[in-house]
Formats: structure tokens, sequence, C-alpha cells
């Protein structure tokens, strides 16, 4: 992965850890990484943990932004929310797979919450 595409993961992760703070959630855990990947932000909503993958580009020429979530990244996701649900003691929590999309453009970032992103059925 380039520089620049590291440097605007991490800047469409600080701004979507600020965004959903506004919204309510409450940020567990930022960067979780286990042998099997890493999740961006761990937080919780209410009663609910939400697993988060945050997707961040400079425009809309390849798709948006939540598009770049594939079925193997999901399954990964989740195998990465099991082990801390497990490690937590949290197994019999309500879960949710939530995204944010971060589009940077010429003026200020353009941010939308995708609650319940995907699901595991099918």
């Amino acid at each position: 992965m380039s520089e620049d595409n590291l440097y605007l993961g991490k800047a469409g992760e600080d701004k979507a850890a600020v965004f959903l703070t506004a919204n309510g959630y409450k940020i567990l855990k930022r960067n979780y990484k286990t042998k099997l990947g890493e999740i961006d932000i761990i937080a919780r909503d209410r009663e609910t943990i939400c697993f988060v993958e945050v997707k961040s580009r400079t425009s809309e020429r390849f798709g948006l932004p939540q598009e770049a979530i594939s079925k193997s990244k999901q399954r990964q996701i989740a195998k990465v929310a099991l082990m801390f649900l497990k490690e937590n003691n949290l197994l019999d929590s309500f879960t949710r797979f939530d995204a944010v999309s971060v589009l940077f453009g010429p003026d200020k970032p353009k941010l939308e919450l995708i609650k319940n992103a995907f699901d595991l059925t099918g």
C-alpha cells in the first residue's frame, strides 16, 4: 500500500471516529489487530457492539467507498469480530457490522454512516 493510501486511510479513520462519536457511538477500540486481520473501529451504539469498516476515497471515479467492502473482507471482519467478542467475554452481546464512507473532495469531507452495512447470512 502506498504512503498516500496509508495517509488517506488514517485520515478517514480519524474523521470517522469523530463522526461516530458525534452520532452517539462510544469508541471502544481503534485498529484492533489479530493474526486474522484488523477492524478499523469497534464501538458501542447503545447496547450494540458495532464493528465498523471505514473506507475512504478522493473521488467516485472507481465507485463509492463502501462498495470496496468485498465479501471476502466481510468474512475476514466477522472472524476478527468473533475473536474480539471471545477475548472480552461478550459473546452474548448484540452486534452489528457498520461502515463509514469518507469521500474527500475539494471542500470538506463527506461522511456517510451505513448501519447494518452487511450481515453474515447467505
